[in-house]
């Protein structure tokens, strides 16, 4: 997945708000659309602005690689566990 997804209950909840609508993709290849909004989450390891979907009733939580990646971190499947992300720095060097 992409963005996270906040049920419904949640979001309402914290007071968050529509900001714009995108169209996703489900896994059965069908299109639906969703309201995003940008959110303040913590992890033990780390906290970050993401955008998030707001989910509708029914609609499941969901961890997405976006937020992953705002706050440095990387899920390992295999332990299903969340880790560090190692992290790279591109720098522009003058040659002589």
């Amino acid at each position: 997945a992409t963005y996270s997804l906040l049920p419904y209950d949640i979001w309402t909840a914290i007071g968050l708000v529509p900001k714009r609508i995108a169209s996703f993709a489900l896994g059965d290849g069908s299109r639906t659309e969703r309201d995003i909004s940008e959110c303040h989450i913590t992890f033990p390891m780390g906290e970050g602005h993401s955008p998030v979907i707001l989910g509708q009733p029914g609609d499941a939580p969901l961890l997405g690689v976006v937020t992953l990646e705002n706050l440095g971190l990387v899920f390992n499947p295999f332990t299903r566990t969340l880790h560090p992300m190692r992290l790279l720095l591109a720098t522009l060097c003058e040659q002589r």
